[in-house]
């Protein structure tokens, strides 16, 4: 029988275990969007997982979408990251980045001079966004011009080549949580006409052509993707997820991608999100690779439903920022250390780097 704690190939990637520590912004990149000391020592402790997927990394400046986020545009950013993974790798784990665009969830304060967010439409957002004020409501976007999306696919391109370059064993493209991707994806959001609006299958031009172009740079054996049919963060469902999801998992089934990494039902909430259902074994059967599964995994069922089959890898979130040792603690079903809330977002080391081990 599988476990949680067996070995498991994703790709290119050879992990330890099936434990994934989640990528989760934390807002406490340095001056020029870097990680820093604290950061580096951050997922050194976290390095027992079989993979880190790094927090969500903003592709350009014009990607970003909350104070203090890490990029991986220019070379500074790829040498304070060259920290992070060079010290993870030296105490034996996998890290890969999350490429991430925000689209709409921005506000023109973070944006260069002062510009507006970018989207699939020029509707705002009722979502609200972390700035050097605190969290304020998002600024209102302008729609991507056709014309402008060809640069937009390139960032992309870019950053998994400059991920690399960083000593990243692979990326996550982000296409969840109803950033720019998901804001292109669904018909709550995106009412566009033309290549990139209207139908299921321009609705998901945009995620396939931004597969296309990082797989085509750094293979499918080192890319991931994350995918939230059901979640409503800051925007609406889509008026047929089961048709959008599964559409969009039998275009990706065929590029051989590391893995694909599925949050189940409302990102951080409840897993049947007001009682919708949603079969995500459709989309497995589909998509045929290694399925990681993500939101509100304890312990037994996390070790079931690997055991059964349903999934070859559970990732967790908030349980990886106050337990550095979570692999332990879920191998030995050890208490967990009591998160602190209100240290989530900014601040120094505490609720950050301090969190104890069961050794210490």
């Amino acid at each position: 029988m599988t476990t949680l704690f067996d070995p498991i190939q994703l790709g290119d990637i050879a992990l330890a275990n099936r434990i994934a520590m989640a990528p989760l912004t934390r807002n406490r990149a340095v001056e020029g969007n870097k990680p820093g000391p604290m950061t580096v020592e951050y997922y050194r402790q976290r390095a027992t997982a079989g993979l880190i997927i790094a927090e969500a990394s903003p592709i350009s400046p014009t990607a970003q979408g909350y104070l203090d986020t890490p990029g991986i545009w220019n070379d500074e950013q790829v040498a304070a990251w060259q920290s992070v993974t060079q010290v993870v790798h030296a105490e034996g784990g996998k890290i890969v980045l999350q490429l991430w665009h925000v689209g709409r969830i921005s506000h023109t304060s973070l944006l260069p001079d002062g510009e507006v967010p970018v989207s699939s439409t020029d509707q705002v957002a009722n979502a609200s966004t972390f700035t050097r004020d605190g969290f304020v409501p998002v600024s209102q976007p302008r729609a991507l011009r056709d014309d402008e999306i060809p640069g937009l696919i390139e960032d992309y391109r870019r950053a998994a080549r400059n991920a690399i370059a960083a000593g990243f064993d692979g990326v996550e493209i982000h296409a969840a949580n109803t950033y720019l991707i998901e804001q292109f994806l669904r018909d709550s959001v995106n009412d566009r006409s033309g290549p990139y609006g209207g139908s299921i299958e321009n609705r998901a031009r945009l995620l396939l052509e931004v597969v296309q172009a990082v797989t085509g740079e750094i293979g499918a054996g080192r890319t991931g993707i994350r995918l939230s049919p059901m979640t409503t963060f800051t925007a609406p469902l889509d008026s047929n997820p089961q048709a959008l999801y599964g559409y969009v998992v039998e275009q990706l089934a065929p590029f051989g991608l590391a893995y694909l990494h599925v949050i189940e039902g409302e990102t951080g909430g409840t897993r049947t999100p007001d009682g919708k259902p949603f079969d995500y074994a459709a989309l497995r059967r589909t998509f045929k690779g290694p399925w990681m599964v993500n939101n509100g995994y304890s312990r037994d069922l996390a070790l079931q439903t690997v055991a059964d089959g349903q999934a070859d890898l559970v990732a967790f979130g908030r349980p990886f920022i106050s337990n550095p040792d979570l692999v332990r603690r879920l191998r030995d079903g050890a208490t967990l250390n009591e998160l602190r809330a209100d240290k989530l977002y900014g601040g120094g080391a505490e609720g950050y780097i301090d969190y104890p081990t069961l050794a210490a």
